[in-house]
């Protein structure tokens, strides 16, 4: 029985969080942060936009975003938040994010989340608006090609060819959705 409603609570957050997706609303989420704090995504939106970053310590484009992640929390200051949201890790996403000297805000039991958003790789980005509407999600962008001469580059090659590219998409984003906020 104990089961059964486990399993229930589970589906009913993955559809509910399906249902609001194709309707172009974030679900809403609740997690623990590294340093102990509980994290909601809906309170956080009232505050500022907020950049969703599904991300692990193993992914080379994740590594290289995240300079771009870090000068965007720089530039925008409190306008903005940025949740580093870690899933399907393998290694100790805290211990990564404080040794690189990043100040995202760490979310390290993000799988669940991940999933609501359908998000099944890394990186993932999604930029939420005050109102929780999804402006911005780097699944949606083209594709660039990435080769070098013919030849396939490395993940590594590839991550610092795309993660300019992103970081300015992700900057066009939040001005719009600052910008709208502003009017």
């Amino acid at each position: 029985m104990k089961n059964s409603v486990v399993i229930g609570v589970i589906l009913g957050f993955l559809v509910t969080g399906s249902q609001a997706l194709s309707a172009g609303m974030a679900p809403d989420w609740t997690l623990l942060s590294a340093d102990g704090r509980t994290t909601r995504l809906s309170e956080e939106v009232r505050q500022q936009p907020v950049v969703l970053f599904f991300w692990a310590t193993w992914c080379p484009y994740c590594k290289a975003l995240m300079p771009h992640l870090q000068s965007i929390r720089l530039e925008y200051g409190d306008q903005v938040k940025i949740l580093a949201i870690n899933f399907i890790e393998k290694g100790d996403p805290v211990e990564f994010i404080r040794d690189a000297g990043y100040d995202f805000t760490v979310l390290p039991e993000g799988d669940d989340v991940a999933a609501a958003y359908e998000i099944y790789g890394t990186p993932g980005v999604i930029v939420v608006d005050h109102a929780q509407q999804i402006r911005f999600d780097l699944r949606d962008l083209p594709p660039h090609d990435v080769s070098d001469n013919g030849k396939k580059p490395s993940h590594k090659r590839k991550a610092a060819f795309l993660a300019p590219y992103w970081a300015a998409a992700i900057r066009t984003s939040i001005d719009s959705v600052l910008e709208t906020a502003n009017q």
